[in-house]
């Protein structure tokens, strides 16, 4: 296909508001697997079914670790360094899945209690200083960037931060930006840091313990700095973008706001997979790679091309979710969203990332029940990044 007649495929994302689907959404159920434009200029294939985006996640001739390699098609460009897009593979690889796994438990001691304690404490802060106040910088944020920390072993008060670096290290541009290896080298630096730091605990200090075991001597400090800045920005800016977004829809839709508190205590936590499939904090799709040509519906996908995995559309597909657009906590196959991926890549904190949200969600629906948003939804600014419908800030009053 020509430049030209790329140029007018339709362009992809849709749409940055993240109150509502792309109505482009509608469409494409006549039309599952199409081709679009991305952002870099490039072609991909965009997958809208539920069925063949679970086939597309599942199917093993669609690779997320050749999405970075030289010369393919790209969604965007890269802010991190092409090895680290298949971290968890990396990870696996080095022999590390055991320590992180242990890491991301959410049943480890005293976590509970901590998380419960700290979405109190950020909560106290925000009565104190009086509405409104900014549901995104002083609650979404701070308390996952602090779960995070926690996580590592690392103090929190340095998760302010690495913060800083994430609206960069996540945000979609057509070009490199120069100043995501700035803020890559600076963050891996300070994780290395923290591997000599006899302060250190968490999953951070048993990485470090390993460079005394013969059987971890190909690891380099970088390699486990790594594991360190990957994890605590893909694990915040998910954790907090969707909390960010369950907030928004508790606060503009009176149905969800209704269930949960219909549902009385554990009502959060029964209704967290349907909060998840309407959530549309992701908005672009996950890319990956053919490896070979494959027959996807009614399209041949050569190899070599990009295929792009739209959630949202599949958690409302109507053939697998009847009535997608009402928020039903007791719809029986709620749990079977794709918010986590899929396949090999289905995302291992899913556990965590869960209980992290219900003890948020529930702290808030508890501690403020007159909780509502202070601005018109439409007036809220929504950022650009990979989690793509962050509001900038969500001014709440009580």
């Amino acid at each position: 296909m020509t430049a030209v007649m790329t140029n007018e495929l339709p362009a992809f994302p849709f749409d940055w508001d993240g109150t509502r689907l792309p109505a482009e959404i509608e469409a494409l159920r006549a039309e599952p697997v199409r081709k679009v434009r991305t952002i870099a200029g490039a072609e991909a294939w965009l997958v809208s079914s539920y069925e063949l985006c679970r086939h597309v996640l599942e199917d093993p001739r669609f690779s997320l670790k050749d999405t970075s390699a030289p010369g393919a098609p790209r969604q965007y460009a890269l802010t991190i360094p092409p090895h680290v897009v298949n971290n968890m593979g990396n990870i696996t690889g080095a022999g590390l899945r055991k320590a992180v796994m242990k890491a991301i438990n959410p049943k480890a001691p005293g976590l509970e209690e901590w998380l419960r304690a700290r979405a109190g404490s950020l909560v106290d802060a925000l009565v104190a200083e009086g509405a409104p106040g900014d549901l995104r910088s002083a609650y979404a944020d701070p308390y996952s960037a602090g779960l995070h920390c926690r996580m590592l072993g690392i103090p929190e008060e340095d998760g302010a931060r690495l913060l800083r670096s994430l609206d960069v290290a996540f945000m979609n541009a057509p070009h490199e930006i120069e100043a995501a290896r700035l803020h890559w080298d600076r963050d891996i630096a300070y994780m290395t840091e923290r591997l000599d730091d006899p302060a250190t605990g968490g999953l951070m200090a048993e990485l470090a313990a390993l460079r005394e075991d013969p059987e971890y001597a190909h690891l380099t400090d970088e390699m486990l700095a790594t594991v360190g800045v990957t994890l605590f920005g893909a694990g915040v800016i998910s954790t907090a973008g969707f909390l960010a977004m369950a907030l928004v829809s508790v606060l503009t839709r009176p149905d969800v706001r209704e269930a949960l508190t219909a549902a009385g205590p554990g009502g959060v936590a029964g209704a967290m997979d349907e909060l998840l499939r309407v959530n549309l904090s992701i908005g672009d799709g996950l890319p990956r790679l053919a490896l070979e040509d494959v027959r996807l519906g009614e399209v041949d996908v050569r190899a070599g091309e990009l295929v792009l995995v739209l959630v949202e559309a599949a958690n409302h597909d109507p053939e697998h979710f009847p009535d997608p657009l009402v928020f039903r906590p007791d719809r029986e196959n709620a749990a079977e969203h794709l918010s986590f991926g899929g396949g090999r890549h289905y995302c291992p904190a899913t556990a965590l990332g869960k209980r992290h949200a219900e003890i948020a969600l529930e702290t808030l629906l508890d501690r403020l029940p007159g909780l509502r948003l202070a601005v018109p939804v439409e007036q809220l600014v929504w950022r650009t990044n990979f989690m793509k419908r962050l509001p900038e800030r969500l001014p709440a009053a009580w």
